[in-house]
């Protein structure tokens, strides 16, 4: 794949059927927790798990930089030329290949290069967020990496980011950056009301932080379950009365009422005249049900045209 060529339509928005490369998926979400995990430890916490995400950048997926030592160091999934790089601000360097290897490798391999660069670090082995999870060190099972669809993995994500990011430029309340959160295995991008939600019954310390202020949060997931393919999401928390009734845009997207949130499948925005105003109409849309019922001063959140 020539990474200089301009890109087309097809190309930004590349097919990704769930069941040609469930594999790689699963195994790359483990190899995304380890690494994950890793800022997780070593960085200053923020509000709503805001130091835990990954972010979208040119080559693939990347860790931002990671304090440590009077320095830092950052952690880069290159999906183009399929290499994990640790690069330190000393300017020292290690690169793994990403290739078909078991979760259990990729832990012993990364973790002895962090020792390599002298970074010690310890994590929780569990992953999270999964059905049956494995600890990484014993976790033979996941061992696929297809690179073609690590690679169009990517460039959905980095299609979603830019259009993420011109949708947040229109609110000038609180809003989060656009993410990947790697125990979800999504890409997100969340606004608040500014008023504190009420705590929810029996939720667990990570759920009561992030969702402890009104949000209406959307994003991009390569699916799974009962959601046979990719699908973009928005959802309203605290839901208010009347959202999962209100229209939203464009015509395919739908409210499912297991979930709470509402969804548009990626292959009806891939397939689109235009993706960009397809994704565009359900953001603005969702937001719209969101914060109309929910009551949100919008002429305070939101920049004037």
């Amino acid at each position: 794949m020539d990474g200089t060529a301009a890109r087309t339509g097809e190309d930004l928005w590349p097919e990704l059927p769930l069941a040609a490369w469930q594999d790689t998926y699963a195994t790359l979400h483990m190899w995304t927790q380890i690494v994950g995990k890793v800022r997780l430890a070593l960085s200053p916490r923020v509000n709503h798990w805001w130091e835990v995400p990954l972010y979208v950048n040119s080559l693939g997926l990347t860790t931002s930089p990671i304090p440590y030592a009077g320095g830092n160091f950052e952690v880069q999934f290159d999906f183009i030329h399929h290499q994990l790089v640790i690069r330190t601000s000393n300017d020292a360097i290690v690169a793994l290949v990403l290739a078909p290897r078991s979760v259990a490798d990729f832990y012993a391999d990364f973790m002895g290069a962090l020792a390599s660069l002298g970074i010690a670090v310890r994590i929780w082995r569990m992953p999270v967020e999964i059905l049956n999870p494995i600890q990484f060190d014993q976790d033979t099972q996941h061992a696929s990496y297809d690179p073609e669809y690590a690679n169009r993995f990517w460039r959905i994500l980095l299609s979603c980011d830019s259009i993420f990011k011109e949708f947040r430029a229109g609110f000038i309340g609180k809003a989060s950056p656009v993410h990947f959160f790697w125990g979800s295995f999504d890409l997100a991008a969340t606004r608040f009301s500014g008023r504190r939600a009420p705590t929810r019954a029996g939720a667990d310390p990570i759920t009561r932080e992030a969702y402890s202020h009104e949000v209406i949060s959307a994003g991009f997931w390569p699916g799974g379950g009962e959601i046979e393919g990719p699908a973009f999401y928005a959802y309203a928390a605290p839901e208010p009365a009347g959202f999962a009734q209100r229209p939203v845009r464009p015509a395919e997207a739908f409210y499912d009422s297991q979930l709470k949130e509402f969804l548009l499948m990626y292959d009806d925005v891939r397939r689109a005249a235009s993706p960009k105003e397809s994704l565009l109409s359900f953001l603005q849309s969702t937001y719209d049900a969101g914060a109309d019922l929910g009551q949100w001063d919008r002429r305070e959140l939101e920049r004037s045209a």
